[in-house]
């Protein structure tokens, strides 16, 4: 992840964190690297002063917080602390070192189907704990996601909201972002966990091909592909299409359940880490897993270690 030196006005210190660089800025503030007294690093995350005084926006951050202290799972960062009552509310989370999927592909290019699948499980193992405690992340997008050397960390829940909520702010306006949003986000319809599916389908795509399946263009562009025209996989492996193209599927209860998606994209990237074609014999393993247990598109918590 890309550091950035300390601006004039940037606090230097908050709550029990010293801040040393700039992580990045976002809608709602300002992420910073920061540690604490016994070195833990930490990204902390600033309200912008201009949106301190907002109620709405102090409310969305409350959402942001409430979210992250629900999910128990190793795909996601830990929340260290927060004080929503500062003048400036901030809440820091467990830093995650290395870049994100989206300037890994920028710099390498697409990746192997053996590693798209192997991130790609990690990710649906990750939603498992997310959905498992109510809340529908709403924004999963290449950028979203880092590769740490333990595994993709899931970061930045700040539109996450519980299941069955809807997705708009405003009337008529989508929260998230186009080529990654469902089509029931566009529309303004009720979110679940298939909305996350559909963007893991798309962020998988992404990670294949190094281009949204829905091509480029303006918001009001994507948006309307994503309601109305079928993604282009054509440059999708062949051994994840398929699958990619389940999770794109229009109408919510006909995608994959995040458990579904989780086992099959570990078969998958079994089979291409040998080089075995589809359909292969994959011998079974010492000490086969109790299959975990699923409530609704929800199983067992958390996935990497």
């Amino acid at each position: 992840m890309a550091m950035m030196r300390l601006r004039r006005e940037d606090p230097r210190v908050v709550g029990s964190f010293r801040l040393h660089r700039r992580l990045g800025a976002g809608g709602m503030g300002v992420v910073y690297l920061g540690s604490d007294r016994r070195g833990q690093r930490v990204a902390l995350k600033v309200i912008r002063p201009d949106l301190a005084e907002d109620q709405e926006f102090r409310s969305r951050f409350a959402r942001e917080v409430s979210a992250a202290r629900r999910i128990r799972g190793g795909c996601t960062a830990r929340l260290v602390a927060a004080d929503l009552d500062a003048d400036r509310p901030w809440f820091a989370t467990q830093y995650v070192p290395g870049p994100s999927l989206q300037d890994k592909v920028n710099e390498d290019g697409p990746l192997p189907p053996s590693r798209v699948a192997s991130i790609g499980a990690a990710l649906a193992e990750g939603l498992l704990a997310v959905h498992d405690a109510g809340v529908v992340h709403r924004d999963l997008k290449p950028s979203n996601i880092l590769l740490s050397p333990k595994g993709p960390r899931i970061i930045d829940f700040g539109i996450a909201w519980a299941t069955g909520a809807s997705t708009l702010t405003h009337v008529g306006t989508a929260v998230g972002s186009p080529g990654f949003l469902a089509p029931e986000q566009v529309r303004g319809a009720t979110v679940s966990p298939a909305t996350d599916i559909f963007a893991l389908g798309a962020t998988l795509a992404y990670a294949a091909t190094a281009d949204s399946p829905f091509g480029q263009g303006s918001s009001e562009v994507m948006l309307y592909r994503v309601v109305h025209e079928e993604p282009q996989l054509r440059d999708v492996h062949a051994a994840l299409a398929p699958l990619v193209e389940a999770c794109l599927v229009k109408a919510p209860e006909e995608r994959p359940s995040t458990l579904q998606l989780s086992l099959r994209l570990k078969e998958i990237a079994a089979r291409e880490a040998r080089g075995l074609p589809d359909g292969a014999h994959q011998p079974p393993a010492a000490h086969p897993a109790k299959p975990p247990g699923q409530r609704g598109s929800t199983g067992r918590r958390g996935c990497c270690t």
